[in-house]
């Protein structure tokens, strides 16, 4: 496999995770509203949204130093799918619970899909990078 072809996971996955983060947290009371059927005006939604989006960025940002930097690009990819499994995993239970939502359906299908392509690249040798 392609040294191109394992960081390109962590790229798409940073540049996704990246926009979430500033969708949920730049300015909740603003843009969340265009997204979902909610306003944001509590201070404390405000500070979740804020927090979310924050561990959102560390993750994107530690995805992009791992197709930089080599020595973490396992980690980088471990971390990733433990993120995208731990999203996909609150979805299903969502869907089950709360029935189905076409919005957050095509957010787990994507997200299933960079788990599996995180666990693929994982599976493969990785001697190459």
């Amino acid at each position: 496999m392609s040294h191109l072809h394992k960081n390109a996971h962590l790229f798409v996955s940073a540049v996704i995770v990246l926009a979430a983060a500033l969708v949920y947290g730049l300015n909740p009371e603003k843009i969340l509203p265009m997204f979902f059927e909610f306003k944001v005006e509590v201070l404390e939604l405000k500070n979740i949204f804020r927090a979310v989006m924050g561990l959102y960025l560390a993750f994107a940002g530690y995805w992009f130093y791992g197709i930089f930097n080599s020595d973490h690009w396992k980690y980088s990819t471990i971390t990733n799918v433990l993120f995208m499994g731990g999203l996909a995993f609150g979805r299903l239970i969502s869907t089950i619970f709360d029935g189905v939502s076409l919005q957050y359906s095509l957010g787990l299908i994507g997200e299933l899909i960079l788990l599996l392509w995180g666990i693929y690249n994982l599976k493969t040798k990785t001697d190459t990078l």
